[in-house]
């Protein structure tokens, strides 16, 4: 049987984890959650905010802080090595819930080694002034993250379903993604 793959793409602090998390409580069959944040965190800490790994650059845009993220070899290294690790998972007959986050272009590549799965893609949405409250509530968020990501995480992806987490709580976006594509 083919792995079935829900990908899960919006800004940070959209609630992809907690779709994900509510998702996994309704399907018939077992999917694991794969986060993009797991893969950060594999880096060394010397790795995160560092040029080679990821770094964070705080700017002022319209007098607000955007987070401004850039990507180095290691870094880029590790997030292919998750698109491949998501590949093989789903190569060995697991059904995945990918949780990422997608400014970089890295669509094609997803698309590239996932075309002989059951794929979905749902945009997770939400409002720029919802996101920002979510953001300061975590305490592992920077704040003006989800300012820089907003307008890139989208561009130019086509979904199969679109989710608005400002109007729907992750439990009834889960039930939206569990009945479309008959989880």
């Amino acid at each position: 049987m083919t792995a079935r793959i829900i990908l899960l793409n919006g800004a940070g602090s959209a609630g992809k984890s907690s779709i994900a998390k509510a998702l996994q409580t309704m399907t018939a069959e077992p999917f694991l959650h794969v986060q993009m944040d797991a893969f950060v965190e594999m880096l060394p800490e010397a790795l995160q905010d560092h040029a080679d790994g990821l770094s964070y650059e705080t700017v002022r845009k319209d007098g607000k802080p955007q987070v401004a993220i850039s990507t180095g070899p290691v870094g880029a290294r590790t997030l292919r090595g998750m698109r491949h690790a998501i590949a093989a998972m789903a190569e060995q007959g697991n059904n995945l819930i990918v949780d990422d986050v997608l400014c970089d272009g890295e669509m094609p590549e997803y698309l590239r080694l996932l075309s002989k799965f059951d794929l979905h893609l749902v945009g997770v949405f939400a409002s720029l002034d919802v996101l920002e409250v979510r953001e300061i509530q975590r305490a592992d968020r920077l704040p003006g993250l989800a300012r820089w990501q907003y307008d890139r995480v989208h561009k130019g992806i086509d979904y199969d379903l679109e989710v608005d987490t400002s109007a729907l709580t992750a439990l009834e976006c889960a039930r939206l993604i569990q009945e479309r594509f008959k989880l």
